[in-house]
């Protein structure tokens, strides 16, 4: 049996978080890069739209199944095999549900390219006839994707529990490469000039960035100690477990899926409104990813472990310690993203067909998505922990309740108060932090406590820095980015990156001299590497 590891210091926990951070970041900016050769290239027309929405119904199902539901449970039983049975235990329970895995996702990938017609009126009733037939066409080519992407996901699980991060977190790097690459060639040789057949190319290119997200871990995989072999044993007790876990998963990771689906069937009403969510999300994700991931990343196997020794007390500190450190990242990305929404839209995606109309569309968006993005990056740390604790109803009667609450509101500010796509993202926020309060009071109260008094002590300080940081941002806006769309490339760089130097660094001092203990922990580390 192996023995069970030390808690991580708060240094150690943020050393990982940044490797991770760090390798996720390099993920979202070729996936910002990506939106941005898409954008330049298709606009935000209808025809987008349609490759939008194909890309979405596989994307869903990565959400809920791969990269939700069954990286969650897997992570969460794996990691207790490891610390109660030892690596062999562990090893042999990921090939039995790796082969399990690829054959019902090899029967959902069949079954979704039979019925794609169906899949899209379902999603976008708005699109007309050949509408339809297009993104039909679209969603059968992609639709593979899932497959390669659940068995990335479960590869990405394994590493993790053995503690290793960086490998699997550039995986996703070159699904962008790929499908950044395979995309723009494929798309030039369906039509040179980039119209709407050049879709099928890029449709292609996603097929390619998945196939790379999973042999890029491989290796990795080999060396961690891990043999691939087929092995069908449905009825083996820690895979029975796995799927124990993932039903409840699965139901409450299904109505999130509900709530996307449901905004995507009010965007598809108005012509390039799927398009512009698209892009004000991909923004919103980038601090999710690199910050809210990351911490989750580190910090489940952490809680599974010590949720499978009974050390609540220990379990407790690690989980109030990743929420603190999930504030600390993504509040200020929050006010910066929406503060300055209109000169970060305009300088990363205002070039070829993508117009000044678009931008002012997709910065709307964007403000409202800000608002959720702590509730979000919290809900990635603490919605995974309900299950290594065999909590696993409570995240699902929560998302139950917000499928009522996202209808309400989606009618309520897009249709009734006339708001359109801004009125989604805000209803996107306010579930995210509808969510996150009523999964951490719940969480406090089975654990009698989760270090409130100082998760408020932290948020206080941080409210205080991050009020002068949106103070320098407002200006900025309001004065030298006034004229932001006539200025030149060179001109558009100095500005706004001088903005959010200026803005960035008065946070941080203001962290120092406030006594946030996150911002000491980070400078802790840094001192410590410097002298190294």
């Amino acid at each position: 049996m192996s023995e069970p590891a030390s808690r991580p210091t708060a240094a150690q926990t943020t050393k990982q978080v940044g490797i991770i951070g760090l390798a996720v970041m390099t993920s979202r900016v070729l996936g910002l890069i990506r939106d941005l050769i898409i954008a330049a290239l298709f606009g935000a027309t209808r025809y987008l739209d349609a490759f939008m929405i194909a890309f979405r119904i596989p994307n869903l199902l990565r959400d809920l199944f791969a990269e939700g539901a069954l990286s969650t449970a897997f992570v969460t039983v794996f990691s207790q095999k490891m610390a109660k049975e030892g690596d062999a235990s562990a090893w042999a329970l990921g090939a039995r549900v790796a082969s399990l895995v690829t054959v019902f996702m090899s029967v959902l990938v069949l079954l979704g390219m039979a019925f794609a017609p169906l899949l899209v009126r379902l999603q976008a009733p708005g699109f007309s006839a050949s509408d339809v037939v297009f993104t039909a066409t679209l969603l059968r080519i992609m639709y593979p994707f899932i497959l390669l992407v659940s068995l990335a996901a479960l590869v990405m699980g394994m590493l993790n529990a053995k503690g290793i991060f960086a490998a699997p977190a550039m995986a996703s790097s070159f699904f962008n490469l790929g499908s950044i690459a395979g995309g723009v060639a494929f798309g030039w040789w369906m039509d040179p000039a980039f119209g709407p057949r050049s879709l099928i190319g890029l449709s292609l290119g996603t097929l390619l960035g998945g196939l790379l997200q999973l042999g890029v871990q491989l290796p990795s995989l080999h060396r961690a100690g891990f043999a691939w072999k087929f092995v069908w044993d449905p009825m083996d007790a820690g895979v029975r477990r796995v799927f124990t876990l993932m039903l409840p998963a699965i139901i409450a990771g299904s109505a999130v899926q509900v709530n996307v689906v449901v905004n995507g069937v009010f965007a598809s009403f108005q012509e390039g409104a799927v398009a512009w969510l698209q892009y004000a999300f991909r923004l919103m994700q980038l601090p999710l990813g690199v910050f809210g991931v990351a911490i989750a990343t580190v910090t489940l196997p952490l809680v599974s472990k010590y949720a499978a020794l009974g050390d609540l007390t220990e379990f407790r500190v690690v989980l109030a310690r990743g929420l603190r450190l999930a504030c600390f990242f993504t509040f200020p990305s929050a006010v910066g993203l929406a503060c300055l929404a209109d000169p970060i839209i305009g300088l990363i995606y205002e070039r070829g067909k993508f117009d000044h109309t678009a931008t002012l569309e997709t910065a709307g968006a964007l403000r409202y998505y800000a608002l959720g993005l702590v509730g979000y990056s919290c809900i990635k740390v603490l919605a995974p922990a309900f299950y290594a604790i065999d909590r696993r109803n409570t995240p699902m009667n929560v998302s139950f309740l917000s499928i009522g609450v996202n209808l309400l509101l989606n009618f309520t500010l897009a249709q009734w108060l006339g708001w359109g796509h801004r009125g989604l993202a805000l209803s996107t926020s306010a579930i995210a932090l509808l969510n996150f309060g009523l999964l951490y009071h719940f969480m406090r109260q089975h654990l009698g406590g989760l270090e409130t008094a100082a998760l408020a002590a932290s948020l206080g300080r941080l409210a205080v820095a991050v009020a002068g940081m949106a103070a320098v941002c407002l200006t900025a806006q309001f004065t030298v980015l006034q004229a932001f769309p006539q200025f030149s490339l060179f001109c558009k760089l100095i500005y706004l990156f001088g903005t959010i130097g200026l803005a960035g660094t008065l946070f941080l001092v203001s962290c120092h001299f406030l006594g946030v203990p996150e911002m000491q922990t980070a400078v802790a580390l840094l001192r410590r590497r410097l002298k190294r």
